[in-house]
């Protein structure tokens, strides 16, 4: 989050307007909630994390256990139980 002066990009009723309310003090002003991203979408962790819980219920469906996963993946065994067992949608 980055600090913006509202003298710079909102106009003066509006300033004057917020001023009847908060004056001198910082003010979040957040996003409407269409804007919202889920986690990950825009460094592209979550696409990452998509392959990776894919590969490990692959190698689950072709025979690798729950703590060969665990081993290999460095998760704890109910971490995979839940990528295996969890329908993706």
């Amino acid at each position: 989050m980055k600090y913006m002066n509202a003298n710079h990009v909102l106009p003066e009723k509006l300033i004057v307007e917020i001023q009847k309310y908060v004056q001198g003090e910082t003010l979040y002003i957040p996003k409407p909630e269409t804007e919202y991203q889920k986690w990950g979408t825009s460094s592209g962790g979550r696409r990452m994390l998509d392959r990776r819980n894919e590969t490990i219920r692959n190698s689950f469906i072709s025979g690798s256990s729950i703590q060969q996963l665990a081993e290999e993946y460095y998760l704890s065994t109910e971490t995979i139980k839940k990528i295996v067992y969890t329908h993706k949608k």
